[in-house]
C-alpha cells in the first residue's frame, strides 16, 4: 500500500483525509506545494479527460477543472487574433501548441476558472508555464516539465503552488471503487474511448458533418465523459465554449451552457474588445467588468452609480439586450453533445439560439422522432451514437 496524506477532505472538519492504493505506488509525485481532496479529485478527473483527448484527436490538450466538473478544456489549436485579445495574450508573444491547448481551456469560462486546477496531456513548456504564472489557479498537473517551466512554476505563489507530475504510462484497474455512508460501491472504469468513429449514426436529413466540427464533437464528447450529470457541452474551435454541469433537468443543462456559450461570442464583439479599461486593471477585474457589462440588466449593475469607474477610463455604452440579441443572430457553426438523451424538442430550440449546427447524443427517446425534426426544421446534423456518459 502507498498513501499520502492530505490537510483535510472536503472541508476543513472532515480530518484526517488521504489518498491510497491498494497495491501499487502512488502515480503521482508532489513536485511542489501540498494539494488538498479537492485538488486531487479535480487534479484525477481532468488528467484523464486530457489524456482522453490528446489520445482521439492526436493534439496536445489541457482543461480546466472546478469542484469535479471542466469549466473548460482545448486541444491546441491555433488562435485567431481576435481569441488572442479576448484572452489577453500578450501581443506579439508565441504560443506552443500546448501553451495554445491552455489558453483556450482557460478562455472558455474565465469567471469559472477562477482558482481552478489545470490538467495538461503533454509535458509542461516554458510557454505554457509563463500562461499559467498569469493566472489565478490553485495547481498544475501533467506528465512532466522542462527544468525551465518547473523553475517558473515552483516559484510561483511563493513557493506554494501545487505541481503535481503523473506517470504517463499508469493504468488503472477495470474496477472502480467508492464508499458512500460505509457502503462500498463497485463498478467498471468507463473506458469507453470517444473518437471521430462515435459520430454515428446521423439520423438528421443533414449529414455533411467538417472536419472542424468533428474535431468539436470530440471535444465536447471527451468533456462530458468528465463532468457531473446531467450535463451538456457546447464547442467551437477546438475548444468548450459552455458547459452545463450537475442540473437534474436536461434543459437547463442546455439553457446554462448555451448561456455560456453566448457569452464567450459576445466577448469577441468590438463592443467587449474595446472596452476602456483603466491601465492597470488586472486580467481577474477585467473579467469582472465584462461579465457586469454583459448582464442582463446593466443599467441596474455596473451603470448605477456611477460603478463603471472602478474599471473604466470613460463610461462604455451599455450593449443593449436587443442589440445582444441580433449579435448573436450572426453566430453558427457551433457544436452540442450531451451526456444522455433529450426527451423534448426545447433543447434544440435553444440549441439554435446559439448558433448549434453539428448535434451529438445518445437518442432513445420516446419522442426522437419530435427532436429528428426539430433538427431538421433548423438544418442541424445529429448524431445518436447510443453512448450515454453519466459520470457522479
Amino acid at each position: 500500500m502507498d498513501s499520502m496524506e492530505l490537510k483535510y477532505g472536503c472541508n476543513p472538519n472532515q480530518k484526517p483525509a488521504r489518498i491510497f492504493t491498494e497495491t501499487d505506488n502512488l502515480p503521482i509525485t508532489i513536485l511542489s506545494g501540498k494539494p488538498g481532496y479537492i485538488n486531487l479529485l479535480d487534479a484525477l478527473n481532468g488528467w484523464q479527460l486530457v489524456l482522453s483527448l490528446d489520445q482521439s484527436l492526436n493534439l496536445p490538450s489541457a482543461a480546466s477543472f472546478k469542484h469535479v466538473s471542466p469549466a473548460g478544456a482545448a486541444v491546441g489549436l491555433p488562435l485567431n487574433e481576435t481569441e488572442r485579445k479576448m484572452y489577453f495574450v500578450p501581443e506579439g508573444r508565441p504560443l506552443s501548441s500546448l501553451a495554445t491547448a491552455y489558453t483556450r481551456a482557460r478562455g472558455a469560462d474565465r469567471m469559472s476558472s477562477f482558482g481552478d486546477f489545470i490538467s495538461l496531456s503533454r509535458e509542461c513548456d516554458l510557454s505554457t508555464a509563463q500562461c499559467i504564472k498569469a493566472e489565478v489557479s490553485d495547481g498544475v498537473i501533467a506528465p512532466g516539465y522542462t527544468d525551465e517551466a518547473l523553475a517558473l512554476l515552483r516559484a510561483k505563489r511563493n513557493g506554494s503552488y501545487t505541481v503535481l507530475q503523473i506517470e504517463a504510462s499508469y493504468v488503472p484497474p477495470e474496477l472502480e471503487t467508492r464508499t458512500v455512508f460505509g457502503i462500498t460501491f463497485e463498478q467498471e472504469r468507463n473506458a469507453i474511448a470517444l473518437d471521430a468513429r462515435v459520430l454515428e449514426p446521423i439520423v438528421t436529413e443533414h449529414t455533411l458533418v467538417p472536419d472542424t466540427a468533428r474535431i468539436d464533437l470530440v471535444v465536447a464528447l471527451n468533456a462530458l465523459k468528465y463532468t457531473q450529470s446531467n450535463s451538456v457541452c457546447y464547442a467551437k474551435n477546438g475548444q468548450t465554449i459552455g458547459v452545463g454541469a450537475g442540473q437534474q433537468s436536461r434543459i437547463h443543462c442546455t439553457r446554462l451552457a448555451g448561456d455560456k456559450a453566448d457569452l464567450w461570442h459576445l466577448r469577441q464583439s468590438e463592443r467587449v474588445l474595446g472596452l476602456p479599461f483603466l491601465p492597470k486593471l488586472s486580467r481577474n477585474d477585467k473579467d469582472n467588468a465584462i461579465e457586469q457589462y454583459l448582464a442582463d440588466n446593466p443599467e441596474t449593475s455596473l451603470f448605477e452609480a456611477e460603478a463603471w469607474k472602478r474599471f473604466f477610463s470613460e463610461c462604455p455604452k451599455p450593449f443593449g439586450a436587443e442589440e445582444k440579441k441580433e449579435y448573436l443572430k450572426t453566430i453558427g457553426g457551433v457544436s452540442l453533445a450531451s451526456d444522455a438523451f433529450f426527451p423534448f424538442r426545447d433543447n434544440i430550440d435553444r440549441a439554435k439560439r446559439s448558433g448549434v449546427q453539428y448535434i451529438v447524443q445518445p437518442g432513445g427517446s420516446v419522442r426522437d422522432d419530435m427532436v429528428i425534426e426539430a433538427c431538421n426544421q433548423y438544418a442541424m446534423v445529429m448524431a445518436c451514437n447510443s453512448i450515454r456518459l453519466f459520470h457522479h
